[in-house]
């Protein structure tokens, strides 16, 4: 049995301990809180009382600016971290943390997007070749260091400097939905969409496109473009050059129990493409959404890390890479201006 604490008990930290119960060998034995508070897991009052209940890991759920001490503490302990993203809030901090725990090989960043099935299959047939030598990603669902990574997964790109253009323009757009609910509010509001072209060199590049609170605004499709030297992916649409004379159009399907007289439950069994199986939920029977999904393979992944059976999940120097290519689209639009990131240590 592999164990964890939380540090942490907001909305993201359910995610985790919730996620425990699902997995086998895996248990979260609490979470530390600031003010004593009932939960579904034992709570602890501080690091150290977390600490002395001996779990393998630690996963920080905590504020940006609070993220880099707690990562510290736990790596001057020799404690394995999983640090919710970002890291750190800016380059400064990036750098700071860096420099203190980048040599430990303890910290693993808790980036989940490309876990995710629809998007774990997708990169499994870009992954493929089906499209060729993929050059350029188009991102409109998620924002900042999550979009990074999901463009560098498709490219297979790895750390370096990049060039940044970025504009943001406003308009209105109802906000039917916030995190967990109806809003009940109807009436347009004026709302900022970033459009931002990221630069990773060798001729990838990267389109970046986010409205606000586009993550939970289902007025908003969420939309990725793949392209590729030989065709490209759309969503889940293929259009490929298959042989000569032949472009092929094809689409990525998604399997789910529980449909007409189905009487298994609803579930995501597996998405396939042309007969081939891309990906297979590893946690069928659990009923669980795909966030949720894809936050269980990350603590299913970490914890074999830590078992020394298992790959890093995400790299400390892979969740800092995306957050100061992210700071470099917000710096690009307060200076009006093309800004080229600076090569870092990380790299």
């Amino acid at each position: 049995m592999t164990t964890f604490a939380v540090v942490g008990a907001g909305w993201r930290a359910g995610f985790f301990w919730r996620a425990a119960e699902g997995v086998d060998d895996l248990e979260c034995l609490g979470a530390v809180v600031r003010t004593p508070r009932e939960l579904p897991v034992p709570t602890f009052g501080s690091l150290d009382e977390a600490l002395a209940a001996g779990p393998d890991f630690l996963v920080t759920s905590t504020p940006w600016s609070v993220t880099p001490e707690v990562i510290g503490e736990a790596v001057r302990r020799g404690v394995p971290v999983l640090a919710e993203t970002p890291p750190a809030p800016d380059l400064e901090g990036l750098r700071a943390l860096w420099s203190e725990v980048g040599a430990s090989d303890l910290v693993q960043v808790a980036e989940q997007y490309l876990l995710m099935p629809s998007h774990a299959a997708r990169l499994a047939l870009v992954r493929s070749g089906a499209i060729g030598t993929p050059t350029q990603v188009h991102v409109s669902s998620t924002h900042q260091y999550h979009a990074v990574s999901m463009m560098r997964g498709f490219l297979g790109r790895g750390r370096g400097p990049v060039t940044v253009r970025a504009t943001r323009t406003t308009a209105p757009l109802v906000n039917p939905l916030v995190r967990d609910a109806w809003s009940g509010d109807d009436e347009p509001k004026e709302a900022a969409t970033v459009l931002a072209t990221i630069d990773f060199g060798d001729g990838r590049s990267g389109l970046y496109d986010f409205t606000d609170n586009q993550w939970h605004n289902q007025l908003r499709f969420r939309r990725l473009l793949v392209r590729g030297s030989h065709g490209e992916l759309m969503d889940d649409r293929v259009v490929r050059l298959a042989g000569p004379e032949t472009v092929l159009q094809s689409e990525i399907t998604r399997y789910t129990s529980g449909r007409d007289l189905d009487l298994d439950g609803f579930d995501t069994e597996h998405l396939s493409h042309d007969g081939q199986v891309l990906y297979r939920n590893p946690y069928r029977g659990r009923r669980w959404m795909d966030e949720e999904i894809a936050i269980a393979t990350l603590l299913d992944r970490t914890a074999a890390w830590v078992r020394g059976e298992g790959e890093p999940p995400y790299p400390l120097a892979d969740g800092i890479h995306d957050h100061h290519v992210a700071l470099a689209v917000e710096e690009a639009l307060a200076a009006d201006a093309t800004v080229r990131t600076s090569t870092e240590a990380w790299h």
